[in-house]
């Protein structure tokens, strides 16, 4: 495994191999860690010759008074859990290279994909995922990359984002991975204090309540939000952000549940922001 930090040895490097006809395998991530970035980069290797993971705590996707600074950091951990699961290449960009001074580009998702769940509350955020992602593309040059279940909009904001701009690179989706009481794995969960982690699976036992509810027959998609939302207020101090039941492709409203739906929602722990979603098919 070899690390890179320039941008132009690691355009060298992806030519090259494209020239070899060897398949690129692409993760790209903020680092720090945990089993569900690791099953993101086990996808990856069986399909491709070159796998190349990048490390890079992109700034212009914290709004502001979120928590670019105290995001939490660990890259020598990092690079040896690469290591664990054979990463070729861990591309560590410097923030300077990435986006100099005089830089002004930007990648606006416009549409249904990019009003609904997150953005409300994060102005400026997915215009700063498709940025990076969409440079980060055009550095290593991948023939697929794979981005996690768990942050389900972004997952299709970057799908629309390939399609639209005729992309070169096939888009994998890795499911969500959980701790053993169904947490949903995150960086941020390390931000949780030891009474708020005991009662965060809540979340997640709420969507398989609505999940029920749904197969015994309810399809009216503001009471399954209703009891959604009962269940989480009347076990833990949660702050509820938002719940939605939405077309899991394209994130439209739905007032009644049918063919492949997304339950997503978001809620405040003390200060720690936590999202999950789970995907049911009727």
């Amino acid at each position: 495994m070899i690390v890179i930090k320039s941008i132009r040895e690691m355009q060298s490097i992806s030519e090259s191999a494209r020239k070899s006809n060897r398949i690129i395998g692409f993760v790209p991530t903020m680092g720090y860690f945990h089993d569900g970035h690791l099953s993101l980069m086990k996808i990856a290797r069986p399909k491709c010759d070159l796998l190349v993971v990048s490390i890079f705590v992109n700034p212009i996707q914290f709004g502001v008074n979120e928590d670019f600074s105290k995001y939490p950091r660990d890259i020598k951990r990092d690079k040896e859990l690469c290591e664990s699961v054979n990463v070729d290449i861990v591309f560590i960009p410097n923030e300077c290279e990435i986006f100099p001074p005089d830089f002004s580009t930007k990648v606006e998702i416009a549409g249904r994909v990019t009003e609904c769940l997150c953005s409300a509350f994060r102005p400026g955020h997915f215009s700063g995922v498709a940025t990076i992602v969409a440079k980060l593309f055009n550095i290593i040059k991948p023939h697929f990359s794979v981005f996690g279940q768990k942050d389900a909009q972004q997952l299709v904001v970057i799908k629309k984002m390939v399609k639209e701009l005729n992309s070169p690179v096939e888009i994998v989706a890795g499911a969500t991975v959980r701790e053993q009481d169904g947490l949903a794995m995150s960086s941020r969960n390390e931000y949780l204090t030891p009474e708020h982690r005991q009662v965060a699976p809540v979340l997640y036992k709420s969507l398989l309540r609505a999940k029920d509810l749904l197969i015994l027959g309810q399809k009216d998609t503001s009471v399954i939000i209703s009891e959604i939302r009962k269940f989480i207020d009347s076990n833990g101090p949660f702050k509820i952000q938002y719940i939605e039941i939405l077309n899991a492709d394209t994130l439209e409203s739905i007032a009644s549940a049918k063919g492949k739906i997304i339950i997503a929602l978001a809620a405040f722990l003390g200060k720690t922001r936590l999202i999950d979603n789970i995907v049911v098919e009727l």
